[in-house]
């Protein structure tokens, strides 16, 4: 018995080795395969392709079959990097508070071990719950996820949790807000204003290429790095999932840039997008929103009923794109029939080489004036100047009711990259 027994576990070990070998064999071959998937996904024309489509779709299902394998020793994809991830608030030095929302606050933080510098959210979960918004958390954190590839979108690097917070560490960014530039600079110029259109658009298409619709595009979501390029950040409000002919219905957004569907209740795809570019190239063209009034229900009146009106200090292309993205019907709207590659083909965006764009081969039109990683001169005072708080680094110890529910109502939330990958060099963007 004893022979048979020692037999059973020779095999089991045996069994154990080689699939870990296995494991480590996929997992090597899947990140190869997700980074040519990054790389069709960020050339938006290529995805329009059927096959290429379909070889999309195909890789979601598999990431969700491989979820629902009965063997933990062979579910080894990046999203179930669950809690096991090493990384903690005290790796890192809290430096500034450098922005702040409604469930907590974005600091300029240094790891430690390597110097680098990121830009750390630290969310309260027990706000996060009270308002109960798990569900848009963890949806910012599965497109963050998806992020990496493209040059406009901003990275995630690691997300972990302790009992009362959670940690997105992402790039840093700071050459500052669109919304600050064009506060200060009242308009742009039009080669400036086609410049970030073009970046941003080539995002937003990157994102549906992914079925991933954006839903809330505004001034103060778009950052600028230290070289003057577009960095669009804030995936709480994504929708995922979304087919190019698919629709969704819930109401969200921000007054300025609703889409009248979107006001109005009514079934929205992807096209929502397309016109909040359109309302923000407006605002850089003209200094405003193109319905903006102080009178929220004015407002909401002009985006069903007024047409968009458009001086001629604006070229004719320029007039002509913003009536197409502002198209108040969205299945008359430009970008409806061929999402992105509509945009790209028109008179406005003729000036740009769309390579080039993408590799940042295009001089910025404008350049923030930074020295260095802390340099926070484009970021608002009221925000850098209040005190750093200490219990960053703790860890809640007294766990009351409400604390433990807390505790593990955010599973799988944590996320760590491949050990080779881990802190790399990276230079503040």
């Amino acid at each position: 018995m004893a022979v048979t027994q020692a037999g059973c576990d020779l095999t089991y070990c045996r069994m154990r080795g080689i699939v870990s070998v296995l494991a480590a064999f996929i997992k090597e071959r899947k990140m190869g395969l997700n980074d040519f998937i990054q790389k069709l996904a960020s050339t938006p024309h290529i995805c329009q392709h059927v096959e290429v489509n379909n070889f999309l779709k195909i890789d979601q299902n598999q990431e969700v079959d491989q979820e629902a394998l009965p063997d933990p020793m062979l579910r080894h994809s990046r999203t179930s990097l669950a809690e096991d991830t090493t990384i903690k608030p005290c790796d890192f030095d809290y430096l500034k508070i450098i922005g702040k929302g409604s469930f907590g606050k974005v600091l300029l933080a240094r790891h430690k071990e390597s110097s680098n510098y990121y830009a750390v959210k630290v969310l309260q979960k027990r706000i996060v719950l009270k308002k109960k918004e798990q569900k848009h958390i963890m949806a910012e954190r599965s497109v963050l996820m998806k992020n990496v590839k493209h040059p406009f979108l901003v990275g995630l690097h690691f997300s972990f949790q302790t009992a009362d917070k959670l940690y997105f560490v992402l790039d840093y960014v700071n050459g500052g807000e669109l919304f600050y530039h064009l506060q200060r600079e009242r308009v742009f110029l039009e080669p400036r204003a086609r410049f970030y259109a073009a970046e941003i658009a080539s995002a937003l298409g990157y994102l549906h290429a992914l079925h991933i619709v954006y839903r809330d595009l505004k001034p103060e979501n778009i950052l600028l790095d230290s070289e003057g390029h577009i960095v669009l950040t804030d995936f709480g409000l994504c929708k995922e999932g979304l087919e190019s002919n698919g629709t969704t219905s819930t109401f969200c957004g921000t007054p300025e840039y609703l889409a009248p569907e979107v006001l109005q209740k009514q079934a929205y795809d992807r096209t929502v997008d397309w016109w909040c570019l359109g309302s923000v190239l407006y605002e850089m063209l003209y200094g405003l929103p193109p319905f903006y009034s102080r009178n929220t229900a004015e407002m909401y009146d002009n985006i069903l009923h007024k047409a968009p009106v458009l001086k001629p200090n604006v070229s004719n292309s320029g007039r002509e794109l913003l009536e197409g993205l502002l198209q108040k019907e969205r299945c008359q709207r430009l970008g409806h029939k061929d999402d992105f590659l509509e945009l790209r083909y028109h008179s406005f965006f003729s000036p740009i080489n769309w390579d080039d764009l993408m590799a940042k081969k295009v001089t910025p039109p404008f350049v923030p004036s930074v020295t260095g990683p802390t340099d926070l001169r484009h970021f608002d005072p009221e925000f850098t100047h209040l005190p750093v708080s200490s219990s960053l680094c703790s860890d809640t110890m007294h766990m009351t009711s409400s604390l433990k529910e807390a505790a593990g109502a955010f599973p799988g939330f944590s996320y760590g990259p491949p050990e080779e990958h881990t802190f790399q060099h990276s230079e503040f963007i």
